[in-house]
């Protein structure tokens, strides 16, 4: 197998592109990257679950789907003490198995009370999941590959909204009970993909080291970052990376809890962008730019429950797309410039919809509700490139290990709160003053811009656990630190130079 440098594939990580690697450039012709990188894609599926859910509701009953908040709300602190406890595959197995029986009940049930319920025992289950997946694949991951893995997470929500949107389709013309029961039936379908996916993906090394387990982690990054190679360069440089990281923290605060986020200013600054995120991701008017859309359709001839149907599935065919692409270009280009321009385009879009929706309000004007559909297009193309892929990926990675579970736990709570808020308040707002509302929402984008300036830092081109000098100065260096180990860089290169470092 070729000795392959990360310099040549990744413009990221530019510390890990000092070291030899026993792997193929190209991950599909690499066992151990292969394996791994499937069983990541099989973690995604906590995030389609999530967009199965979401839009489900949307596209098939009236009712609300307050039920999946309900649960996830209460949920996600208690998953992060699991996932720190009894590891990322554990918790994810749990979430995973309460949602594929809360499926099951949910479709085998009458009545709008045990609707509710299972919607509840839902949300549970999905955040057990949601609070360990996305930690577990950013923790495995290859250091070339895990910049685009993290990204890609969230990016994923648009296929399962699509298959949502697929299967009220087909299921339209049905007769009888199983016009709805079969698309509940349908939730559990990524959950089990999950399930399936953890039978041949690895714990997270980062994890196994907290619990003192390092050899078992060692053998990991051993097994699926090198080919099985005990001599090579870059996994011998990642296990000392990780432990003296892990060991700094440690040494720093012996019992690390939610606390811990206001102790130091660079804990602080993580958290209030957790929770920015969760509030700007909710806040940022794709709630409500649609609103419109089901009346201007049917205003402009659109009026079958198919052809709607159709409109709705290619804006989420759309949506996965400009996600996908914003997710492989904030490694290239930077999350800064990502996280401003879809603000940006997305405040420049929304001012034209609010207009066109004015005189579509006012006057019933069919060309200003072509052009409202035509910006809906454009608007969430804009929130697609930044505000999806970024809105876990950048959590994550700028959080230290300790704190990883416990601060994305604050963010998808606070997305859950503020999504809640937005399904009772935004309804009534919009019957009260209609079209006008929408200045709110222009109002809120306008502020994001000066937040992301001056409090979104650049993460681009760092390992994860380089990430913290960012946050907490250069004495958090890992690498370059006398105070982590300032000879680990050194120590590594020796090992390899005694070792022979030959590699196949």
């Amino acid at each position: 197998m070729a000795v392959i440098s990360s310099q040549d594939t990744n413009p990221g990580n530019a510390v890990y592109n000092r070291y030899k690697n026993n792997t193929n450039e190209n991950w599909m012709h690499d066992a151990g990257l292969r394996k791994l990188n499937i069983g990541i894609g099989f973690m995604f599926a906590s995030a389609a679950a999530n967009g199965f859910d979401g839009s489900l509701m949307n596209g098939l009953l009236t009712i609300k789907q307050s039920g999946i908040s309900l649960g996830g709300l209460p949920a996600f602190i208690p998953a992060a003490y699991v996932s720190d406890w009894m590891g990322r595959r554990f918790t994810i197995a749990l979430g995973s198995s309460i949602m594929i029986a809360a499926a099951i009940i949910q479709a085998s049930t009458n009545g709008p009370w045990a609707f509710l319920g299972t919607k509840i025992m839902l949300g549970i289950g999905l955040g057990f999941a949601q609070t360990s997946a996305p930690p577990l694949t950013t923790e495995i991951a290859h250091p070339r590959h895990r910049a685009n893995v993290t990204n890609m997470f969230q990016a994923i929500w648009f296929w399962g909204a699509i298959l949502s949107a697929v299967v009220t389709i087909g299921t339209l013309h049905m007769s009888g009970s199983w016009s709805w029961r079969l698309p509940v039936l349908f939730q559990a379908f990524f959950p089990a993909l999950q399930l399936i996916g953890l039978t041949f993906i690895p714990e997270s090394p980062r994890w196994l080291i907290s619990k003192n387990r390092r050899d078992e982690a060692l053998a990991m990054l051993v097994k699926y970052h090198a080919n099985g190679d005990t001599e090579d360069e870059l996994v011998l440089f990642e296990f000392k990376e990780i432990c003296t990281v892990i060991d700094q923290e440690r040494e720093a605060e012996k019992n690390i809890g939610f606390m811990s986020f206001f102790k130091t200013k660079g804990n602080r600054h993580r958290l209030l962008i957790c929770v920015l995120v969760g509030f700007m991701i909710q806040w940022a008017g794709n709630g409500i730019v649609s609103y419109y859309l089901a009346p201007i359709l049917t205003s402009v001839g659109v009026t079958d429950a198919v052809s709607q149907a159709g409109i709705n599935l290619g804006l989420q065919i759309w949506n996965a797309i400009l996600a996908a692409l914003g997710a492989m270009a904030a490694e290239r280009y930077g999350r800064r410039p990502l996280w401003l321009l879809s603000t940006s385009g997305m405040l420049a879009s929304f001012i034209v919809v609010t207009a066109l929706s004015a005189v579509f309000a006012e006057h019933g004007t069919k060309v200003a509700g072509y052009c409202v559909v035509a910006f809906l297009f454009v608007f969430f193309g804009f929130y697609d490139i930044a505000f999806t892929p970024l809105s876990i990926a950048y959590p994550v990675e700028i959080l230290p290990f300790d704190l990883r579970s416990k601060g994305l736990s604050i963010n998808l709570t606070v997305v859950f709160a503020a999504g809640f808020f937005n399904q009772y308040v935004n309804p009534i707002a919009l019957e009260a003053i209609q079209w006008k509302f929408y200045f709110v929402y222009i109002a809120t984008l306008a502020a994001m811009l000066p937040t992301i300036w001056f409090l979104f830092p650049e993460t681009k081109g760092r390992t994860l656990e380089e990430i913290a000098v960012v946050f907490d100065g250069i004495a958090a260096d890992p690498v370059h630190s006398e105070a982590s180990g300032g000879v680990l860089r050194k120590s590594v290169e020796a090992e390899s130079m005694t070792a022979g470092a030959e590699h196949v």
